[in-house]
């Protein structure tokens, strides 16, 4: 099967000077020889507790942030030379809260065709009719186009959120605690969106998250991270049955998911 995503022997280190911008330079390790890879069609878990890398890795994997190691998306290496607008087509992104996504100044239709404007795709009414579509494949009508953030709600609001990464069809989403600011029933369908989406776009997904209940109805392969490392991944099925990492097995227990 094609593989998507390949992260290869990445390492990332914030850096801080102990006395501003002259004093001695201070490098804090947060990821250590991260190595994964995302087939094509497939939803992939990182799990593990808030401050151990999870968002850092998604940030590297987007280009938001300098690392060590080799990142490949769909062919295409990820890092500096890296034709920003063809990486844009391969992998886009969801983050935690949709309220701080969205430009409140501009109604919901232009936020959606910026991106084809950017990238100079179709003709004005192709544009629309794509920002017609994306709205309807989220569950949301082409009236929503005519309306302001302040207009939505939190789970409307992520809806759209989704909808503007999905507008240049790229072959992998990063959804970084997509649903944890979302109610639990909100929650619950936004989760059931991504699927929905999934079987329908084919779309590959690496699904951030510190709630394993959550990615363990979700993913089709988990990875659980502690203090920047990757300390068991595998099928999410045999994970959850036969943990082989003490971290993992607190993990299941603290769910309440232990066999």
């Amino acid at each position: 099967m094609k593989t998507i995503l390949s992260v290869r022997n990445l390492f990332f280190s914030y850096v801080t000077h102990s006395l501003g911008s002259f004093g001695r330079r201070i490098e804090k390790p947060v990821l250590h020889d991260i190595n994964m890879e995302i087939a094509a069609g497939e939803i992939y878990g990182l799990v593990g507790e808030s401050g151990c890398g999870k968002t850092t890795l998604g940030r590297c994997i987007l280009g938001l942030a300098g690392y060590s190691g080799e990142i490949f998306i769909d062919g295409l290496k990820q890092g500096r030379g890296a034709d920003r607008k063809e990486m844009a087509k391969r992998v886009q992104a969801v983050f935690q809260d949709p309220s701080a996504s969205l430009n409140p100044a501009w109604k919901t239709g232009w936020l959606l065709e910026e991106p084809l404007r950017i990238n100079k795709t179709g003709s004005a009414a192709e544009r629309r009719k794509r920002v017609d579509e994306v709205l309807e494949l989220v569950g949301l009508d082409p009236s929503y186009k005519g309306r302001r953030t302040h207009e939505l709600s939190v789970g409307q609001k992520q809806r759209i959120c989704i909808a503007c990464a999905l507008m240049l069809r790229p072959r992998l989403i990063i959804a970084d605690e997509a649903v944890s600011s979302l109610d639990v029933s909100v929650g619950a369908q936004v989760l059931n969106l991504f699927r929905e989406l999934h079987q329908n776009l084919g779309l590959s997904m690496l699904f951030i998250s510190h709630n394993l209940n959550i990615v363990s109805y979700l993913c089709h392969r988990i990875a659980v991270m502690k203090d920047g490392r990757i300390v068991e991944q595998g099928e999410t099925g045999e994970i959850c049955r036969t943990p082989r990492h003490p971290y993992t097995r607190m993990l299941l227990e603290a769910s309440g998911m232990m066999p």
